[in-house]
């Protein structure tokens, strides 16, 4: 059955939805268990770095500290340099469908540039009468894009919803693509397609052959996300996911895992196993869950931010519903959350946090509907 409902619309819709339930998950594979979580203000402030922005869906750091970002409507990339404040366009792609949640919806910097010069743009096009989602490999030359290549294409359904989007270089320089399920769960488990799934390429668009699967799918049965993170301390991925009217999700994703959306899903029974009950077991459960939706979207790890003590090595994320960005400890393992540390740092008047994003010197930043800002403590 389909749901769509506050978190379904990450980027379509910026109404607040009702307050979160905060619960927490002992176990990945395990029964959930109700823990208290922390709300309070912290000594945090938003600066804005830019705004009058036109959506700036989603962006990430070049070394010097620049800030690449990709326009959801239109498919433009734009470079900002901090130090001046100027913008500068570096590349139009053309032929944008940004229906819904479609669009430009993530970006990413070859790890070795600019010596290697390729920006890269999960984007949804419709190239003469063909609608897909795209990710492209554009080549800057002197400072602007001179075209691009698609390293792969996937199918888009009708519905204009749950396409994902976030990309990321993680170990080993491979790129990360999330893809969301578009409107369908039975995508999320089937492996002959790249709908609601984690993919993972080689910088030229070839299938590591590392992967799981013998294919692009590093982990399957997602619903739909807008964010994750690698952890600088281990390396390993942590990733947020929307729910239906329950359940948006913080999961540490692992090689070839079934996180369990799919055609079985319900928001009746007993949380979290009611979305995450479909496909092979073992069904990897959330690190936590909240139990009514907050629209959760981009997440980044707090090392060295400069937020004080009380964050570091925190995982940050943000949503759109309340336009809150919120904190939660790891263990002393770093491979599950502490019980009860998850709590608001602050609720912004931004009217959504979309991407959040550490940039080279640790510092959080994060974009919403008009403009980009810094987390800076007050």
């Amino acid at each position: 059955m389909l749901r769509v409902l506050t978190a379904a619309t990450c980027l379509a819709s910026l109404a607040l939805g009702t307050g979160p339930t905060p619960v927490a998950v002992a176990a990945s594979v395990g029964a959930p268990s109700p823990q208290p979580t922390s709300t309070s203000a912290a000594a945090i402030k938003v600066v804005a770095v830019k705004t009058g922005l036109a959506t700036p869906a989603a962006f990430t750091f070049g070394p010097s500290g620049a800030i690449w970002y990709v326009e959801k409507g239109t498919g433009k990339v734009w470079v900002i340099n901090r130090r001046t404040n100027h913008q500068r366009l570096f590349f139009d792609i053309g032929q944008v469908d940004s229906s819904g949640e479609r669009g430009g919806l993530g970006i990413a910097l070859h790890p070795a540039w600019p010596d290697q010069p390729f920006v890269y743009v999960y984007v949804t096009r419709n190239d003469h009468g063909v609608l897909e989602n795209e990710l492209l490999r554009i080549r800057s030359r002197n400072g602007q894009g001179v075209g691009f290549r698609v390293l792969f294409r996937w199918k888009v359904g009708s519905a204009t919803y749950h396409n994902g989007g976030h990309i990321s270089f993680g170990p080993g320089n491979k790129l990360f693509i999330v893809t969301g399920e578009n409107g369908d769960p039975s995508n999320s488990q089937d492996k002959t397609n790249l709908r609601g799934k984690i993919l993972r390429i080689n910088p030229d668009g070839s299938i590591p052959k590392s992967n799981p699967f013998g294919t692009r799918i590093w982990s399957f049965g997602h619903r739909n996300s807008f964010g994750f993170a690698f952890d600088p301390k281990t390396g390993r991925l942590w990733e947020t996911e929307n729910g239906p009217e329950c359940n948006d999700e913080i999961n540490r994703i692992v090689r070839g895992g079934n996180f369990g959306w799919g055609p079985r899903e319900t928001c009746s029974g007993s949380h979290p196993h009611d979305t995450n009950n479909s496909g092979p077991r073992p069904r990897h459960l959330p690190k936590t869950y909240f139990l009514t939706p907050i629209g959760i979207t981009g997440a980044a790890f707090c090392i060295a931010c400069g937020l004080g003590g009380g964050l570091g090595g925190d995982l940050i994320f943000g949503d759109v519903n309340t336009s809150s960005i919120r904190a939660i400890g790891l263990d002393a393992a770093r491979t599950g959350l502490v019980v009860g540390s998850r709590r608001v740092l602050l609720t912004t008047t931004t009217g959504g946090v979309f991407s959040i994003q550490a940039a080279p010197d640790g510092r959080i930043f994060f974009s919403a509907p008009n403009g980009i800002y810094r987390l800076a403590p007050t």
